[in-house]
């Protein structure tokens, strides 16, 4: 099954290896994958099928313990197999086993057919596989045709259709995140807001969802002017996409909003330039929910869905909005600007404002939204904000399908912080204390009254800088596509 098939104008795709799902193994297969564990220190394969008599003792020939991570190759009944550790087997979950098959992924390569069975669980070893099998090399101008390397897994399941129904699943979603990981992962001299609403649009015509995009003309004639203050000082102008998905038998309506900063000087707050390369990933939050309403039209989800992407460009020039100027949102709303690296919440909250203006059952919006998310939870998990009851919610959602979510509160003291002398509101509290929090009840004025909404902070989980780990590679990971799909299905009641 291809995974992130879309035919897309972008300089470049990532790869991953190839899978496909069968109820008996096939002939000859370059490799055999086993998940091994150990009990009281000692190594155990608990999996029969495919292993073989005399595998253990072969295994513990060269030292192969079953711990986490460890991924051991031995010849065997004279087939190359692969085992790769799940830990105690005790404490073994479905993220254990994606992040053991993310690893056992990365170490594939000169491997042409490989067969592994679902007996730790279709989903997340067909997750793992292609989450933990991508690869993204960029443009260099050295690299070889790697097609004739790609790795195809055959997947052994029960003839069933639960079976059949996971590994589906399994594939739309993780080709969701590869996708979003390609959008992430594209320079911003090719992806800025015009080529990047081209490219949605392009997403949207194979997903069979609607769409519209305002320019900036529509723009300022229908007052989005937090989106046109941050993409005023770049010579490329803003723009908001609008993608829907409305199946006649949807009951419940959900709202997406996605922060696309295509990239991040801070404006006329100026970042320092060590890192600022990384910031091609300030427009992560848009990639998730193009990636993820895309996976929610191609799995027929019987839920509304209204996603709303603004994108702009944040330079500094003549032109660039200064700390100080006080603009008006969608909706009426003004804010002070104090400080111009606090962008992505002006462009939310216009999105925010014209989401909530269909009043929506639920919300969701994400974004790459403060460094300070950084500091509170470190680089693997989001935080979330919003409803109380939805957080939690979304949060343990989160947990679950191994994108670790945790529920912060909006601080009350923050009102007063909140208040500007010259506006209805001012964009950064200018202090060092719960900064990620102040951004949080920020967005919480565009939001209508009794909607059940969530505030995704992302700025660590969606762009891995250090070495790859499980089935997150280096640079960007697709968080959280697949928190926000779960969170999908679960509405739809599907």
């Amino acid at each position: 099954m291809a995974v992130s098939s879309f035919e897309l104008s972008l300089p470049c795709r990532g790869t991953t290896v190839e899978v496909e799902f069968a109820t008996t193994a096939p002939a000859n297969p370059t490799a055999v994958l086993i998940p091994v564990t150990q009990s009281e220190g000692a190594l155990e394969v608990p999996v029969t099928t495919l292993a073989g008599d005399g595998l253990l003792k072969a295994l513990d020939a060269v030292g192969a313990t079953g711990k986490k991570g460890e991924v051991t190759r031995v010849f065997h009944n004279d087939t190359l197999t692969i085992a790769f550790g799940l830990g105690d087997s005790g404490d073994i979950d479905e993220d254990t086993v994606r992040r053991a098959a993310g690893v056992v992924a990365r170490g594939l390569r000169g491997v042409d057919k490989a067969t592994i069975t679902g007996e730790f669980g279709i989903r997340p070893i067909v997750e793992g596989l292609l989450l933990g099998g991508y690869s993204y090399t960029g443009m260099k101008s050295s690299q070889e045709d790697d097609s004739k390397d790609t790795t195809r897994i055959t997947v052994i399941g029960k003839d069933n259709d639960a079976d059949r129904e996971a590994f589906k699943r399994a594939a739309v979603v993780a080709g969701a995140t590869v996708l979003a990981r390609d959008l992430v992962n594209t320079p911003s001299n090719f992806l800025y807001p015009e080529s990047y609403a081209k490219v949605i649009t392009e997403i949207a015509a194979q997903s069979k969802l609607n769409v519209e995009v305002f320019d900036e003309k529509q723009l300022k004639e229908q007052g989005f002017g937090g989106i046109l203050s941050v993409g005023q000082g770049s010579n490329r102008p803003p723009r908001l996409v609008h993608l829907s998905w409305h199946p006649a038998e949807a009951t419940t309506s959900l709202g997406l909003v996605g922060k696309g900063i295509t990239f991040d000087t801070g404006g006329i707050s100026l970042k320092p330039a060590a890192n600022m390369e990384n910031m091609i990933s300030d427009m992560g939050g848009s990639a998730a929910v193009v990636a993820a309403i895309s996976a929610a039209a191609q799995l027929e989800l019987p839920l509304g869905i209204d996603a709303w992407v603004p994108l702009a460009e944040n330079m500094p020039s003549g032109t660039a909005t200064r700390p100080g100027d006080v603009i008006t949102h969608y909706g009426g709303i003004t804010s002070e600007i104090l400080n111009t690296d606090a962008e992505g919440r002006l462009v939310l909250a216009d999105a925010l404002a014209r989401a909530s203006e269909d009043k929506p059952d639920y919300l969701i919006e994400t974004s790459t939204l403060t460094g300070a998310q950084i500091v509170a939870l470190g680089n693997r998990v989001m935080a979330v904000m919003g409803s109380d009851e939805f957080r939690d919610r979304v949060a343990a959602t989160g947990r679950a399908v191994g994108e670790p979510g945790w529920a912060m509160p909006l601080l009350e003291e923050q009102e007063e912080e909140l208040k500007s002398p010259v506006a209805d509101i001012r964009n950064t509290n200018n202090a060092r204390t719960a900064g990620m929090l102040f951004a949080g009840l920020y967005l919480s004025r565009f939001i209508a009254e009794d909607t059940q909404w969530v505030h995704l902070d992302i700025a660590g989980p969606s762009f891995n800088t250090s070495s790859p780990w499980g089935f997150t590679p280096k640079r960007a990971s697709g968080t959280p596509v697949r928190t926000i799909v779960e969170t999908m299905t679960q509405l739809a009641g599907t």
